[in-house]
């Protein structure tokens, strides 16, 4: 008998794989025993269905599979017309804590409308007997003591996530028709006798649209009470992305009207409410410095690094591997990986579900899904104020690196502008950094190391920063495509007058520059050339390590070496020799080697000086 792992060296595939396939009993013989399984040593790899190339092929997906809900936040409708992951152990593990509210913060696209769309649809009270859509799920097996409140709240639910508007005025009257909506939901409190005349006059003016700013500030509060009067039960309040209209009036220069509204909106709603039963929110960052939540001593906060509720925003390695194993493309499991993998909320390891089911649906094919959702925001406001420190370590963080990083949870889009190093905080609850080591604080903040997640964002980072140094002026396309154009003729004087001007163009800092900036700053430099080639850094090869090298994905493209070196204050010649210097590295350590042995048979090689603001360019 052979244990999974050896089976996976065998067939070449990874162990979830071979588990997975374990799991569903496509392996004759294999049993478990305790934690492992146990493959018999004759054992054939399955074939049925399997993906044996690159190639994914959609008619291999039968008619009896369920399409993946791509955009899908009804969940109704996800749960009954769609492949669905099952997440309703979420409102057995609230159930167990029972929070007053809760406040749920996580990046865009992970889950969090729909999960609260099942909240709503578990707790709501309607005509329609809804626990069919729970009976066949996880939360049901849980016993009668929670099966007792589904169906049992009066609910209001309100998401934000399409307000998104130039303007303070536009922003309001989108806050109005989402309102007017939900009032409309519960129009049988204008037929109650439970319901005061003057509260009834209040419920028609928000129908109508015809509430000011201050009486629509109060309507959460308002609507709860009527609810609670009308049921005898209080209701549940959930708030769907609550911060996206806050970040648009960051970027759209009304930021305090929407957080002076926001304060009351919110303090009527969750603050001392005794017409609230429980209170939800979800949003990206916890935006507690502006006194939104001023007071609400009620709030209970789950972020990326809290371990509470930790697997159900995004999907586990268990759920990926088991829809992998549906749609038969269990073999496509190391490349989704390296994707979409990566990120770590509490102790949990966590797949980007947007881009896993974008990925599947549209043929197995990895492409940048979840950055192509949103316009980056938050990563072109880190790079506006990024200064020399910070932006040396986002060239680490794009060659592999990690970074030491102070995370403070609470922090806003305009400390920014305040403290600088608040991007890394910024980032990480926005998605685009993972922690691989976490220290708590006593303060209350986290002492980190963050890196990349994967190569979905890694793409982000590397065009985000070329278009940002082309928008303030740092380099022009002209100025990108003469680099790549000289790299292509092994035409060191066309390359060495690109990356001067380049750098003539650039503030004063790079004068003290070290060699890890101009190391990054090249790999952002041919950060466009990603499609022609595969782009390295630090990596071994011959008898040591080479800057960065370009591995060709098409015999007609030469392979690249380059070398760096800097040193202060140097004269032209003393520049010319340390070029010289670098140049015979990349011969003396044989760093083409690896090139070499994997079939490359031209390789340009470059040796490249740095000393301030001057650069010298040698080659073979």
């Amino acid at each position: 008998m052979k244990t999974c792992k050896e089976m996976a060296l065998i067939w070449n595939i990874s162990v979830r794989a071979v588990t997975s396939l374990c799991k569903s009993g496509r392996i004759p013989g294999a049993v478990k025993n305790g934690k492992s399984w146990e493959i018999p040593d004759e054992a054939t790899k399955p074939v049925d269905g399997r993906i044996s190339s690159g190639e994914y092929c959609k008619k291999g997906m039968t008619t009896d599979r369920k399409p993946l809900p791509i955009g899908i936040s009804d969940y109704v409708r996800a749960q009954s017309d769609y492949y669905y992951v099952d997440k309703t152990m979420l409102i057995k593990e609230f159930l167990d804590q029972k929070p007053l509210v809760s406040l749920f913060t996580r990046p865009r696209r992970f889950g969090k409308t729909l999960n609260m769309d099942m909240l709503r649809v578990y707790f709501e009270m309607t005509d329609e007997d809804t626990s069919k859509y729970f009976e066949d799920k996880n939360i049901w097996k849980c016993g009668k003591d929670y099966r007792l409140h589904q169906g049992k709240y009066p609910v209001i639910f309100l998401t934000f996530k399409d307000v998104k508007f130039d303007s303070w005025q536009a922003t309001v009257e989108k806050i109005k028709s989402l309102l007017q909506e939900e009032y409309g939901r519960h129009q049988e409190l204008l037929s109650s006798l439970k319901i005061s005349d003057y509260e009834k006059e209040y419920f028609n003016k928000v129908l109508s649209a015809t509430e000011n700013e201050v009486e629509l500030s109060f309507s959460l509060e308002k609507l709860s009470k009527m609810l609670a009067s009308h049921y005898d039960k209080a209701p549940i309040i959930i708030i769907d992305e609550y911060d996206t209209p806050i970040q648009e009036g960051y970027s759209k220069d009304f930021y305090d009207e929407i957080i002076g509204f926001m304060r009351n909106f919110f303090s009527g709603a969750f603050k001392d409410n005794k017409n609230l039963s429980y209170g939800f929110l979800t949003g990206i960052l916890r935006i507690a410095q502006e006194s939104i939540f001023s007071g609400l001593n009620n709030l209970t906060v789950n972020s990326v690094m809290d371990e509470a509720y930790d697997r159900y925003f995004g999907f586990t390695n268990e759920e990926v591997s088991e829809m992998l194993d549906y749609y038969g493309a269990t073999e496509k499991e190391s490349e989704l990986q390296e994707w979409y993998d990566g990120y770590l909320f509490g102790n949990e390891e966590i797949y980007n579900p947007w881009s896993v089911i974008n990925y599947i649906s549209k043929g197995c094919v990895p492409q940048a899904y979840w950055v192509n959702t949103g316009k980056n925001e938050i990563l072109e406001d880190v790079l506006k104020v990024a200064y020399e420190d910070i932006t040396e370590k986002l060239y680490s963080l794009i060659r592999g690196g990690k970074v030491l990083a102070r995370i403070d949870q609470n922090v806003v889009y305009r400390s920014l502008t305040e403290d600088p190093t608040n991007i890394y905080s910024l980032l990480l609850v926005a998605g685009y950094l993972k922690t691989t080591i976490k220290e708590l604080q006593a303060d209350g903040s986290y002492l980190c190391q963050v890196s990349i997640p994967n190569k979905e964002i890694a793409s982000v980072y590397k065009s985000e920063i070329l278009a940002h140094l082309m928008k303030i002026g740092a380099v022009s396309r002209t100025t990108a495509d003469k680099i790549a154009e000289s790299l292509f003729l092994n035409d060191y004087v066309k390359l060495e007058k690109a990356i001067s001007e380049y750098m003539d163009k650039t503030i004063s800092f790079y004068d003290t520059a070290s060699e890890s900036f101009y190391h990054g700053m090249i790999l952002g430099l041919i950060s466009m050339m990603d499609n022609q080639y595969k782009i390295k850094s630090n990596r071994e090869s011959g008898k040591g390590r080479f800057d960065i090298g370009l591995i060709p994905r098409d015999d007609k493209y030469p392979g690249m070496i380059m070398e760096l070196k800097w040193k202060k204050n140097l004269d032209d010649d003393e520049l010319t020799l340390l070029a010289d210097e670098a140049l015979c590295q990349i011969h003396s350590m044989e760093y083409d080697s690896e090139m070499k042995s994997e079939g490359v048979k031209k390789i340009l090689k470059f040796g490249i000086a740095f000393s301030g603001k001057s650069v010298c360019v040698k080659t073979n």
